[in-house]
């Protein structure tokens, strides 16, 4: 099994990083501010105007460690890695597969499916006592359609186009309801819909920040597998956009990181003040309130959960790498289909 290695994050604007024998060095005005062998690390993640020496990023493009540049915002820049080392049969039978992807997007589509209904159920669980009838009914009535569109979604034969239909709806019908999962007094971090590039508010400058951090991880996962991340078979290919990291991510964006960002804001460990609006009315976190998040990102994947098809505890920052593998036996014909990742 893969090592859970580390992931670095620099969020200090000004921040410079270097080598220093086998060690990340990152300093700020000068002054050391942390120290980690470069052995330790599987990528390195910088916000804004960071310098990197040019020794650092060699030693990186040598080691297999991955630099990836993000704006202030979160937004992605950049990437930077040495060779690719992919299974040139692997890939083959990736690209292969996906002109005909309609078995493989149904099993993504089903995982994802499963785990925002398995979201629901935790906040109908955990919250029920505090919820009104109604919100309480509106839950119900969502958790059953999403129980019978995904029976849908796996009993049918529909083609890619429908099944990505479906794949809509369930997503519409999640988050219509999405804002009685959220128990803080907080207005201004209620749900009022989906906004994105950018998010107009903050629970959605939240959530596209986590999913940045999570399409990182999934990015990461299919290069270590050897697979193609700008391959895709739910998300179209399009220059530029990892859409296998994409269509990785689906089925465990419910879970990682929708509930680390209702859990961030039910438990106050962010508030409205943590946030804050740019000219033409986009949103993004402080500071201060990235290093927040970006610590809970680190905390949650160290959490263990059962792996429903192998059958054996692994924190959940490894999910996207065993995802990945067991796509890849899939390609290779060593699995009969890919197996979702259900949240138990």
């Amino acid at each position: 099994m893969k090592k859970l290695l580390n992931t670095v994050y620099v969020t200090t604007e000004g921040a410079s990083l270097r080598k220093d024998g086998e060690n990340l060095v990152v300093e700020v005005e000068g002054s050391e501010r942390a120290r980690v062998p470069l052995h330790m690390l599987a990528s390195v993640v910088v916000f804004g105007a960071i310098y990197l020496s040019p020794a650092l990023m060699g030693a990186c493009a040598a080691g297999g460690i991955t630099l990836v540049l993000l704006d202030r915002a979160g937004r992605f820049q950049a990437r930077v890695e040495g060779p690719v080392s992919g299974n040139v049969l692997l890939r083959r039978a990736q690209y292969r597969l996906s002109e005909t992807p309609d078995e493989i997007v149904r099993s993504f589509i089903i995982g994802k499916i499963a785990n925002q209904r398995a979201v629901l159920m935790r906040g109908q669980r955990d919250h029920g006592e505090d919820l009104s009838l109604d919100a309480s009914n509106e839950l119900g009535i969502v958790i059953d359609r999403l129980a019978r569109l995904m029976r849908r979604v796996e009993m049918g034969d529909d083609g890619i186009d429908t099944l990505r239909g479906f794949e809509g709806e369930a997503a519409s019908h999640y988050f219509s309801v999405f804002d009685h999962l959220i128990r803080t007094p907080d207005t201004d971090l209620r749900w009022r819909g989906r906004s994105r590039r950018p998010p107009l508010d903050p629970l959605n400058a939240l959530l596209s920040f986590v999913y940045t951090l999570l399409t990182h991880d999934c990015r990461s996962a299919a290069e270590a597998t050897g697979l193609d991340p700008a391959v895709g078979f739910l998300h179209r290919d399009r220059p530029g956009r990892p859409s296998l990291a994409l269509d990785l991510m689906e089925e465990l964006r419910p879970v990682l990181a929708d509930r680390l960002a209702l859990s961030l804001i039910n438990r106050r460990q962010l508030r409205s003040s943590d946030f804050i609006a740019r000219d033409g009315g986009a949103v993004m976190l402080t500071d201060d309130a990235r290093k927040t998040v970006l610590t809970a990102w680190q905390e949650r994947k160290k959490d263990d959960r059962t792996h429903p098809f192998l059958d054996e505890k692994a924190p959940l920052g490894l999910v996207p790498y065993l995802q990945a593998q067991m796509l890849a036996r899939h390609l290779r014909g060593d699995l009969d289909a890919y197996p979702p990742w259900f949240w138990k």
